[in-house]
């Protein structure tokens, strides 16, 4: 059975302004998100992925805008909205976010159990006594023991991984279509992580929501996703289901990430790096963005920025060596040895 398409992101270009100078910090990106799934979005710090889902909720900074393209929610180009208003009519009550630090995103002045009703009262519509007995419900739905009590309690009363699961109650108290967690698993150890990821699929499959992963954990992308995006220099430049990206990935970012894994490192051995530094965005980028750190770049990776090949109906990527007219270039040894693991 096809799946609902949500939401389709198509060509999204957003600029800021800083000094005087313009940034174009998402160039031409375009992702469809489907009923249900689980899609991560993946690459390094500065990549653009905070910002482009970002611009599904309009919670850009103020110096921020969407330049070019479009966002379809529900039949409406929700990138032309431009009051608070119109947003609050999509934030929260159909896409909701999960920031990166909890200990930035609670009030420490109000205590849990009012932060979480607020938000069952402003997205739901249910007020008093009734949005108070959800609030602590929604407690104990997210594994905080003894929530009556939890209730009442302050931020800084809680741990890190307490306050992670306080947060991802609160966005999942406003019963959204499409949760989005950005880095959610950050600066918690590793037991913690998963029960944070274990978490998050049973509220999903609990409350029937679709979840974007933005994290740069190609250890937690394996672990939940059905689709993954690879970013690069605020585009997508390779796309397709998990097993496509990580057994047959073609586009050379993809495979400078997989091969740092710590996975894939021989004992003796340094884990590969990637040269260089991304672009600077302030400046018009030339042909492939990656092509200055990418030791096997064609000459026309200098030249013409690469459009999309397809490697199967579901998989894409962003880069001349699909070319027919490209010379010969294999998969890195890393990437063969993946699958082979993998496979055993």
């Amino acid at each position: 059975m096809e799946k609902k398409l949500l939401l389709s992101a198509k060509d999204i270009e957003i600029e800021f302004t800083l000094r005087g100078k313009v940034l174009k910090a998402i160039r031409k990106c375009s992702l469809d998100i489907y009923e249900g799934e689980t899609v991560a979005i993946v690459g390094e710090s500065g990549s653009g992925k905070s910002v482009f889902t970002k611009s599904f909720l309009g919670m850009l900074d103020a110096n921020g805008s969407i330049t070019g393209g479009s966002i379809l929610y529900d039949g409406t180009d929700i990138s032309k909205y431009k009051t608070e208003k119109e947003w609050m009519t999509i934030r929260g009550k159909k896409i909701a976010m999960v920031m990166q630090d909890p200990m930035t995103s609670l009030n420490p002045l109000k205590k849990i159990g009012k932060q979480i009703q607020e938000s069952i009262e402003l997205n739901q519509g249910i007020k008093g006594p009734e949005a108070k007995r959800l609030a602590v419900e929604m407690l104990a739905k997210v594994g905080i023991p003894d929530p009556e009590r939890r209730a009442n309690q302050y931020p800084h009363e809680f741990s890190g991984g307490m306050r992670q699961r306080v947060v991802i109650a609160i966005a999942a108290a406003c019963r959204p279509q499409i949760l989005i967690c950005d880095e959610p698993t950050t600066a918690l150890d590793v037991t913690i992580q998963a029960q944070i990821l274990d978490l998050i699929r049973e509220l999903q499959k609990d409350l029937n929501m679709t979840v974007v992963y933005i994290t740069h954990d190609l250890g937690v992308v394996a672990n939940v996703a059905d689709r993954v995006a690879v970013m690069y220099a605020g585009q997508i430049v390779e796309y397709g289901n998990v097993n496509e990206i990580f057994y047959d990935a073609w586009h050379p970012y993809t495979w400078a990430l997989l091969s740092s894994l710590p996975q894939l490192g021989i004992k003796g051995e340094d884990l590969p790096t990637i040269d260089g530094t991304p672009p600077n965005l302030f400046n018009e980028v030339k042909g492939d963005a990656f092509a200055p750190r990418n030791r096997q770049a064609l000459a026309i990776d200098f030249e013409e920025e690469p459009p999309y090949f397809a490697v199967s109906e579901t998989h894409m990527a962003k880069t001349w060596y699909l070319d027919p007219r490209s010379p010969k270039i294999e998969q890195p040894k890393s990437i063969r040895m993946l699958r082979e693991k993998m496979k055993r």
